[in-house]
């Protein structure tokens, strides 16, 4: 079994590797006021949001490979992975924006990715499609979209055994890990992990430092 390896660049992109296969959630886009840039092949790609700093597909084309782009709700099989998007909702710099939350599984290990999810009251389809995930990503920055406290009472009540946070700043991160009573929380470069590696495992938070 290849272990999972999970790569952070900031905002909420992520690159999520199991042996050859590359998933990349969230890109941002050439023309984010982010100023943040990785470029990569990929094999899905997943935005979840159309807006410049969660839309930049663009990035994860290289060479001959270009990605299965998923960009809404909807069930999706790519590469024998079950991908489901369920509708939600963002409010980015006071507009509305639909937002997609994909749940998927990766070797036996169930993923949440909540994306630019602004509203803490998700509809009763989506809470019962996420019922208790191994791994939640979850942004808890505020500015339109979950705040600490938000994203703490949220993610708590999903009860999920790895709880990794996104969309953050130093005051926000630290805001979060004292909701959550996970002061010490574990901070990394970049995650490997086996499904062994969660058991027993109960909304433990590891943060990824942008690379």
């Amino acid at each position: 079994m290849q272990p999972m390896i999970i790569t952070y660049f900031g905002k909420q992109f992520f690159k999520i590797q199991r042996g050859e296969t590359v998933l990349s959630f969230n890109p941002v886009s050439k023309s984010s006021k982010t100023g943040i840039n990785a470029h990569f092949g990929a094999d899905i790609a997943l935005s979840t949001t159309n807006h410049p700093d969660y839309n930049g597909l663009e990035q994860l084309s290289h060479g001959e490979r270009v990605p299965f782009a998923i960009t809404g709700p909807g069930d999706y099989e790519v590469k024998e992975i079950f991908i489901k998007g369920v509708l939600s909702e963002a409010v980015i710099s006071d507009k509305k924006y639909i937002n997609t939350i994909y749940i998927f599984s990766l070797d036996n290990i169930n993923v949440v990715f909540l994306g630019a999810l602004s509203n803490g009251e998700i509809s009763k389809e989506a809470h019962e499609d996420i019922n208790s995930p191994d791994i939640l990503f979850i942004p808890i920055g505020g500015k339109g979209l979950l705040d600490a406290k938000m994203a703490a009472k949220l993610a708590s009540s999903f009860e999920p055994k790895m709880i990794i946070p996104m969309d953050y700043d130093d005051a926000s991160l630290k805001m979060f890990l004292k909701e959550i009573g996970e002061e010490k929380a574990e901070v990394v470069d970049k995650l490997t992990l086996k499904l062994k590696d969660l058991d027993g495992k109960e909304g433990e938070v590891v943060v990824l430092k942008a690379v």
